[in-house]
């Protein structure tokens, strides 16, 4: 009989960090149970590179996996290459691994659809279109939920791309045929019919609060406007915020909404991160009802954040903090002395498997990027200086940004074709960032600082991309004219 811990991650889709509240009261609890990190990011504010990054331990720029490749030409950079180990091979053969939802998480064998992959694999797709099919019920969204938009594919050329809108709506057919309710019925049935000579290693990845924002009753309900409070940047674009932003989607799109059209957007998100809530609480329940959630390292968190109206912008895709800021939550198997504290030091989603491996007692794999969180944790100092976060464009290499940051310190690079935007953001003292402090001479010292951390990064990773070595001199000069 394994003695080792059982393992329960789950991970929502587009979960801005600031969307709990009374209405989320299993999260809470959940919460009041962990050690959680105050200041954790994503990889990649882009689903299938963020999930690449999460499950190897290492950045996008290591793994290839770059953007969500829905183009034949670059469909490579949607796959993390096959010399990477991640947790699936990791523990698949010593816990009995279930994978439930979104897949989003591809490699280059396809280890999903592998003979020789130990994990029960219950992805989201095309199982649950089938099941819609199977029972003539819609899928939730449609063509009132999609907008167009220009792409830039390879980097070369546009096209026209769609996109969900922030069109909200109430899906009719209850939530047995919600993504969700489809996602939740698979991971009961994993925690049912579990190995129990083993432990348990179960990967829940919800879809929710992701769009589209079409969510049954009694969600879609549960939340009034009148009850919904709009943090100060949300319909606001910020003075010297990235013009570059209007070529991407998420300006493309969130523009062209004003402030108080976002309240019932948020009405609706704030409803389906209730139905995420009320998911988590029946999971939660479940290993209640076996007794094993006091053996079990339960890790909750999200692939990226929501942009849902701040600076007015609309789903991720972006370095601002609603985008790229992400929760995570590690609730310890009963017993450990290090439970329920909150850790201020930034972290990052890379770090996790290494945490994973120094707490289960694995042999990590060599060359990952993240660092364990165990010594931190332990109430030791923080070892890391820096952590960096990467876009390379939605289903093709397109609009480009590159973030690192440092103590209290965030800068944005932005890059589209042959111009390239610099923010600097103090995100302890204006968490909203309203005030880009590239433009001020007093911190060019930090600017120069962090571009070098940047460029050293980008070099060790073999990054794409290189930084002209006068960027920050460019910048000024093209720039300063427009200052605000």
């Amino acid at each position: 009989m394994n003695n080792k811990p059982h393992v329960v991650v789950i991970m929502a889709d587009q979960l801005r960090t600031d969307a709990l509240g009374p209405h989320t009261p299993n999260l809470n609890a959940l919460l009041g149970e962990s050690v959680s990190f105050q200041r954790a990011y994503c990889a990649s504010p882009l689903c299938v590179p963020a999930r690449g990054a999460f499950f190897t331990g290492k950045y996008p720029n290591v793994t290839k996996s770059l953007n969500n490749a829905k183009l034949n030409r670059e469909k490579e950079l949607g796959n993390v290459g096959k010399e990477h180990t991640h947790m699936y091979r990791l523990m698949e053969e010593e816990w009995d691994s279930w994978h439930t939802g979104k897949m989003d998480f591809y490699t280059e064998e396809r280890i999903e659809r592998s003979p020789h992959s130990a994990t029960h694999w219950l992805p989201l797709e095309p199982r649950y279109y089938d099941y819609l099919n199977q029972h003539g019920k819609r899928r939730p969204g449609g063509p009132d939920f999609k907008g167009i938009v220009p792409e830039l594919a390879y980097g070369e050329v546009t096209h026209i791309g769609t996109c969900s809108n922030p069109t909200t709506g109430c899906y009719e057919e209850g939530i047995q045929y919600h993504y969700d309710g489809f996602i939740l019925k698979d991971t009961m049935h994993a925690l049912c019919n579990r190995d129990k000579n083993k432990p348990l290693l179960l990967n829940a990845m919800f879809f929710a609060p992701h769009p589209p924002i079409d969510i049954p009753e009694p969600w879609y309900s549960s939340i009034r406007e009148e009850d919904v409070t709009l943090p100060d940047n949300v319909g606001v674009w910020s003075p010297n915020q990235s013009p570059l932003q209007l070529y991407n989607l998420p300006g493309v799109i969130g523009a062209q909404r004003t402030r108080e059209q976002w309240r019932e957007v948020w009405r609706a998100y704030l409803g389906f991160v209730s139905l995420l809530d009320d998911c988590v609480g029946q999971v939660i329940s479940e290993l209640k009802r076996q007794g094993i959630y006091d053996q079990t390292l339960l890790v909750f968190t999200s692939d990226h954040g929501e942009m849902l109206g701040s600076h007015r912008l609309w789903q991720k895709m972006c370095m601002y903090e609603e985008s790229v800021k992400i929760p995570l939550w590690m609730k310890f198997p009963q017993g450990e002395s290090f439970e329920n504290q909150e850790i201020d030091h930034i972290v990052s989603s890379v770090d996790v498997l290494p945490t994973l491996c120094e707490y289960l007692e694995i042999e990590a794999p060599e060359n990952m990027c993240g660092q364990s969180l165990m010594p931190v944790i332990r109430g030791e100092a923080s070892r890391r200086e820096s952590i960096f976060i990467q876009f390379d464009g939605n289903g093709s290499r397109s609009n480009y940004q590159r973030c690192v940051i440092e103590g209290r310190y965030k800068l944005i690079v932005d890059l589209f074709k042959d111009e390239i935007f610099l923010e600097l953001y103090d995100v302890i003292g204006d968490s909203q960032e309203q005030m880009n402090l590239a433009f001020e001479p007093k911190h060019s010292a930090q600017v120069d600082k962090m571009l070098q951390s940047l460029r050293l990064h980008m070099s060790r990773t073999n990054d794409y991309l290189t930084l002209p070595s006068d960027v920050y001199e460019q910048f000024t000069r093209n720039y300063s004219e427009f200052k605000k």
